[in-house]
């Protein structure tokens, strides 16, 4: 009996990132074997510089590993990393989820996306993966809408993060 592999993808480049200091953000990659899905996960190092883990980038398509990057970059952008991180799930913590998403997609479409099928690509992914995770439907369904509404009707993603670290009284 043949033994069945999952596909494998060719690995982005990542994007440029700098922290809401002016930090230079590094991407390093990661392999989980014990993981389907690719995620990342924005932190301070031990040495205190910015850097962005990239996990299992080869078992997705570039639209939704650059998605990943973006959303990630968006967390040291907005000051996320640096702040204490809030309770999983309070209010909190899915504001900072839903600014990191429209942010994400901001960038994507003004920096990095070709044609309307890069984002079908990264939508279909995105929803592949929450269900196997196990997200309910309704927290699919939200993130949808709020990527949705970010792409469609936000302008620049440069205001947008003006926007938000003014908010926050941030320079």
């Amino acid at each position: 009996m043949g033994e069945e592999t999952a596909e494998t993808f060719t690995i982005a480049e990542p994007p440029i990132c700098y922290n809401n200091l002016g930090e230079k953000v590094n991407f390093l990659q990661k392999n989980n074997p014990n993981s389907e899905v690719t995620a990342g996960m924005a932190i301070r190092g031990p040495d205190r510089k910015p850097i962005i883990y990239r996990f299992n980038y080869e078992k997705s398509p570039p639209e939704f590993q650059i998605f990943v990057d973006y959303h990630e970059c968006a967390h040291h952008q907005t000051g996320h990393v640096d702040q204490p991180h809030p309770p999983r799930n309070s209010y909190e913590h899915l504001m900072n989820e839903s600014i990191a998403d429209c942010l994400a997609i901001l960038r994507m479409r003004d920096e990095w996306m070709r044609k309307t099928i890069d984002y079908e690509i990264f939508i279909n992914t995105l929803v592949k993966d929450m269900e196997f995770i196990g997200f309910p439907k309704i927290s699919i369904t939200s993130r949808l809408s709020n990527i949705e509404n970010c792409y469609y009707n936000y302008g620049p993603a440069g205001d947008f993060l003006e926007g938000i670290l003014l908010g926050k009284g941030s320079n």
